[in-house]
């Protein structure tokens, strides 16, 4: 069977790495956009976006997983700062306080021309970071324009407190929340190829 993450995502390659699912790469071609202010609708919509740009781009029959994941707090959606000022920003925002990590995840079955999409939430709570330390994050974290909010498996893993829920979310997929819905499309294990 063909599985395909649509993703260049090296934190969600490296999670099916690590469960040892046979997999391709296909990146999708969309521009990432919603009108949602909704932060999990917001995020199923880009993840549904991806995986029908990904159904395009092939001609035989896969299953698709795209996932797009933000960062919620206090009302506001933070996606990829645009510079490092706007990351410095945002990291001063959250300091001492508790965020969300939120995962929207689309899973196109085009064996039986199923789809279904969820989103995942994780609290993250962040410490009281000085803002030295912020300025110190910032001009060190290499991934600081690639990650929404903050590079958790990066130097932002400094100032974690705790997290409330999958711990992979933060990275931008929960293998097990995953599997529950291959689950319900029929899927088990054995029906997927390993490295």
């Amino acid at each position: 069977m063909n599985l395909i993450l649509a993703s260049s995502s090296k934190p969600r390659q490296d999670i099916f790495k690590n469960i040892g699912w046979k997999y391709e790469v296909v990146k999708s071609l969309v521009e990432e956009k919603s009108e949602s202010t909704n932060p999990s609708e917001y995020v199923k919509d880009l993840s549904r976006d991806k995986a029908n740009s990904v159904a395009g781009q092939i001609n035989k029959k896969a299953i698709i997983v795209s996932a797009d994941t933000v960062i919620y707090m206090d009302g506001k959606i933070y996606e990829k700062p645009k510079s490092k000022e706007e990351a410095y920003q945002n990291m001063k925002e959250m300091s001492g306080k508790c965020t969300f990590a939120i995962t929207g995840v689309t899973i196109k079955d085009l064996y039986q021309d199923k789809e279904i999409c969820f989103s995942d939430t994780a609290e993250v709570y962040i410490k009281k970071i000085s803002d030295d330390d912020i300025k110190w994050y910032v001009e060190n974290e290499e991934n600081i324009l690639n990650r929404s909010g903050y590079a958790m498996l990066g130097k932002a893993s400094l100032f974690l407190d705790k997290v409330n829920g999958d711990y992979n979310t933060l990275f931008g997929i929960s293998p097990s929340k995953l599997y529950d819905k291959f689950k319900e499309l029929g899927y088990k294990l054995s029906d997927f190829e390993l490295e």
